[in-house]
Formats: C-alpha cells, sequence, structure tokens
C-alpha cells in the first residue's frame, strides 16, 4: 500500500509538472510568437527520414496582414461560434456525435478553433485514451490566459496547409504566389476547405468534394464573425 501510494504521489507530480511547463508556455506566447508546434516538430521529423535536408514551408505573419478574408473563410468552414463559445461548441460536439453514430463511423467532427489550436501546439498525432482528456485541458487554459484575437492569430500562423506548409503566409505563396494579405475571397475559402484533410488536397487539387466545399464556406463568410 505504501508503495501504492508512492507511485500515484510521483504520478500526480508529474502530471501537475507536465501542465505547469505548457500553462508556462501559454503564457509566454500570450506575447511572443512560438517558433513551431509540436505537430509541425513531428511532421518535420517525418519529411525528414525519407530527405534529410527537408525543411518546412513556414513563415510568421502578424495578425494584420492576414486577409480578412482568410479569416472569416476559416471561422465560417472550422468554427462559426469561435466569438463567443469559452473552448467548447457543445452543440457542434452533439451534432457530430449524432452524425457519427448514424454514420457508424467518424465522419465529422466538434472541434473548435482553440481545441484544434491546443492539439496543434502540444500534443503529437498519436491518437490515446487520455489525447481527449489532455486537449480539453490546454483548450481551458488558453482560453483563460488568451484573447480571441491571439488564439486565432496563433492558430492562422501554424496549422498545416499540405505536405510541409505550415500557416497562412507559407500557404499563400505556396498555392497562390501571393502574401496572404492579398488573398481574395474564392483563394481564403479553397484554403479553409482544404485545412480538414491538407496534404490529400495538396495532390489533388481539383478534387470535386473541394470545389463543393469551397462554394460552401464563400456562402457562408459574409455572416461570419471575426475577433
Amino acid at each position: 500500500m505504501r508503495w501504492t501510494l508512492r507511485i500515484g504521489a510521483a504520478l500526480l507530480a508529474a502530471l501537475f509538472l507536465y501542465n505547469l511547463w505548457i500553462f508556462g508556455h501559454i503564457v509566454y506566447w500570450r506575447s511572443f510568437n512560438p517558433s513551431a508546434s509540436a505537430f509541425m516538430t513531428e511532421q518535420l521529423a517525418l519529411l525528414q527520414k525519407d530527405d534529410p535536408e527537408a525543411e518546412l514551408r513556414h513563415k510568421w505573419v502578424p495578425y494584420e496582414r492576414i486577409s480578412p478574408n482568410l479569416k472569416r473563410a476559416l471561422i465560417a468552414s472550422e468554427d462559426a461560434k469561435f466569438v463567443d463559445h469559452e473552448g467548447f461548441d457543445w452543440d457542434g460536439i452533439e451534432a457530430a456525435f449524432e452524425k457519427n453514430m448514424k454514420q457508424g463511423r467518424i465522419v465529422a467532427g466538434g472541434s473548435t478553433i482553440s481545441q484544434q489550436l491546443a492539439k496543434n501546439l502540444f500534443l503529437s498525432g498519436r491518437k490515446t485514451p487520455w489525447r481527449k482528456l489532455e486537449e480539453a485541458m490546454i483548450t481551458v487554459m488558453l482560453e483563460a490566459v488568451m484573447e480571441k484575437r491571439r488564439i486565432f492569430e496563433i492558430y492562422l500562423n501554424v496549422i498545416e496547409w499540405g505536405n510541409g506548409v505550415f500557416g497562412a503566409e507559407a500557404a499563400a505563396r505556396y498555392y497562390y504566389r501571393t502574401p496572404a494579405s492579398r488573398l481574395s475571397a474564392g483563394q481564403a475559402a479553397k484554403l479553409a476547405a482544404m485545412v480538414p484533410n491538407p496534404r490529400y488536397y495538396d495532390e489533388h487539387r481539383n478534387a470535386p468534394g473541394l470545389a463543393r466545399k469551397t462554394r460552401i464556406i464563400l456562402r457562408r463568410m459574409p455572416m461570419a464573425d471575426t475577433p
């Protein structure tokens, strides 16, 4: 019993220190930009297995230098209630659960922009029983420490947009040879449509499903509220 208590106490201490480490990074990133995310580091390692000289396409740009079109497109496609919720869209989670149950497989997700950022910044791509709990805890920290605009700014700069392509600036230049500040509504809608499966759409840029999603996002963009 004594050893069981000691092991339990050690595990709790390790969990506390891990979450303190995460919290410290989040506080720091209120004012300073992350150079990379856990997901970016993981993808770079995979690329370098085939090519040791491989590098990511990524360049940080401030919020003001990203097209309002892209901001509205991402809100419209990924998280329509972003400016109003506190990290979790419970209606969206319930709708996704019901849709997945009806289909008998996972066909929809209910993750908000804050949840996606939590996962990308700190968690690996491996799915574990504790991953959703970790994601939820980090999401709560992000929402407690950062303003919505800062969460969205980091999200825009670290999300994946293709094989080794990360962030709005790299994506705009990679796909359209233009800075993120000059993306048109149509270009922004297509980039937003790529987010759920960016590496696939990088290789299948004329996929019929991508064009259909782009049209839907374009219709929704005028109603999207950005921070």
